[in-house]
C-alpha cells in the first residue's frame, strides 16, 4: 500500500518562493509515474509536473521557468520549488503516483491512482 504525505504549504507573497515535499511510504517498487497537481478555488484539478516513465520531468505551461520538479530516491521523496509565485498559483497542490495493478504480456498494464491529501499554497500580499 502506498501511501503519500505533502508538506511545506504555506502564506506566501507575490515574486515569493517555497518548495513542497512529498514522502512516500509502501510499496515503492509497484509505482510507475509520480507528479504533482493542484486545484484552485472552483477550478478543476490540473496537472503541474509529472516524473513520466521515460525519466523525463514535464511541466505545464504556465510553470514551465518557475516551478522545478525533482526527485531523492534514497529519501523516498519528491519535491516542487516554486518561484516567482503568483496569486493564480494559489490552491491546494497535491502529489499523485499510478500505481501499476497488472501488467500484460504486450506491455501495457493497468493502474489506480493514489492521491496525497494536500498542502494548501496561498500567494497573496
Amino acid at each position: 500500500q502506498v501511501q503519500l504525505v505533502e508538506s511545506g504549504g504555506g502564506l506566501v507573497q507575490p515574486g515569493g518562493s517555497l518548495s513542497l515535499s512529498c514522502e512516500i511510504s509502501g510499496d515503492i517498487s509497484s509505482i510507475k509515474k509520480m507528479g504533482w497537481f493542484r486545484q484552485a478555488p472552483g477550478q478543476r484539478r490540473e496537472l503541474v509536473a509529472i516524473f513520466d516513465a521515460d525519466g523525463y520531468t514535464k511541466y505545464q505551461g504556465s510553470v514551465r521557468g518557475r516551478f522545478t520538479a525533482s526527485r531523492d530516491d534514497a529519501k523516498d521523496t519528491i519535491y516542487l520549488q516554486m518561484g516567482r509565485l503568483r496569486p493564480d498559483d494559489t490552491a491546494v497542490y497535491y502529489c499523485e503516483a499510478d500505481i501499476i495493478t497488472q501488467t500484460y504480456s504486450d506491455g501495457t498494464y493497468s493502474y489506480r491512482e493514489v492521491w496525497g491529501q494536500g498542502t494548501l499554497v496561498t500567494v497573496s500580499s
